[in-house]
């Protein structure tokens, strides 16, 4: 039987996005998406947390070392995201709707390339206490 162990890094990051389409009109827009469409943004205090699956290593006894997650977390997540305007600081988000479910999408995306192709990497991401998604879904 192979020994998986999931760690978890939790991080918070506070950010300012606006859900908006451009493809759709201004009543649309406010029908959807209410006062998250609110014109001069609004902000929200995440909650970060990368769970990253594998076996343990014989050698060191982890799945990874966890001060080298914190490091990749802190350097492509953190610097990225904290106190920063979402549609306009990240590239991510120039053409995409920064909705909970598409930055846990672009987060797992980055975090991907960072770490090794052998572990599994989720991203859950709380955007208020009650309201949080994952990616990948299982």
């Amino acid at each position: 039987m192979t020994k998986k162990v999931s760690v978890y890094r939790k991080e918070h990051f506070n950010a300012a996005h606006r859900l908006h389409n451009p493809s759709l009109s201004a009543e649309e827009n406010k029908k959807i998406f209410g006062k998250c469409n609110n014109e001069n943004y609004h902000g929200h205090n995440y909650e970060l947390i990368v769970k990253v699956t594998g076996e343990v290593d014989q050698t060191t006894g982890y799945v990874m070392d966890m001060k080298k997650l914190g490091h990749i977390v802190e350097k492509n997540i953190m610097d990225k995201f904290d106190h920063k305007n979402l549609n306009l600081d990240v590239a991510e988000f120039k053409s995409l709707n920064p909705t909970a479910e598409n930055i846990a999408i672009v987060i797992w995306e980055i975090l991907r390339r960072e770490i090794d192709e052998s572990l599994d990497v989720k991203v859950i991401l709380y955007e208020t206490e009650r309201n949080y998604v994952e990616f990948p879904a299982e």
